[in-house]
């Protein structure tokens, strides 16, 4: 099999690089690690040289290049089904799916407030009505996904999933700055953030 290399930008700020890294890891796979620091004089023209989009993160598997995160999300749960990427149910794997997109596409008050920071510890900013109402929607999914299929597992879809994985840096935001949670989603929060590729890729940030 081609050898899987992901390109990702600097772990502490980078949420993009961290979804398709938890689910690369996920699968169990060896792949190499390409760092691109973020934030210097030549970011841009050193993403250029993997990224046809100018962006992180990348997937190299053999000639194939993807520089998409939900796509490379999709195309390992592809490449490597036995993994388990996305829930086995029908109906539990169309919501997995809905909520993935709808994490992909918006909630950008939430982003655009809290930047991932990983390691940083902020005040809670003051809550726009817009942040809260980002807030309140994500609350909502994980609630409503561990009480229809939380029960084989401590996350949404009772095992680890490619729906964690999207929500997995909003979890690093609600612990940066301290954002108060209702028990089932500090439980999921603990949960995502206690995994041990997680942890591995906190200390190395």
């Amino acid at each position: 099999m081609p050898a899987l290399e992901i390109v990702i930008g600097t772990k502490a700020w980078s949420s993009w690089s961290l979804r398709p890294w938890l689910v690369l890891k996920a699968t169990g796979q060896k792949f190499k690690e390409t760092l691109v620091p973020l934030r210097r004089v030549g970011t841009a023209s050193g993403i250029r040289r993997h990224s046809p989009s100018g962006r992180v993160p990348v997937l190299k598997h053999g000639k194939l290049v993807i520089w998409e995160s939900l796509a490379i999300c999709e195309y390992l749960a592809e490449a490597f089904p036995t993994a388990g990427l996305w829930p086995k149910d029908k109906s539990a794997r169309a919501l997995a799916r809905a909520v993935s997109a709808e994490m992909h596409a918006g909630l950008a008050a939430l982003r655009q407030a809290m930047p991932m920071d990983v390691n940083a510890r902020h005040k809670t900013p003051t809550l726009t009505d817009q942040v809260k109402a980002d807030i309140a929607r994500i609350t909502r999914i994980w609630k409503d996904c561990r009480k229809r299929y939380g029960k084989g597992g401590p996350f949404l879809f009772g095992r680890f999933s490619i729906a964690d994985a999207m929500y997995a840096p909003v979890c690093t935001r609600f612990v940066s700055y301290g954002v108060k949670l209702d028990k089932v989603s500090a439980d999921y929060v603990k949960a995502v953030m206690a995994q041990p590729a997680m942890q591995e890729w906190i200390k190395d940030s």
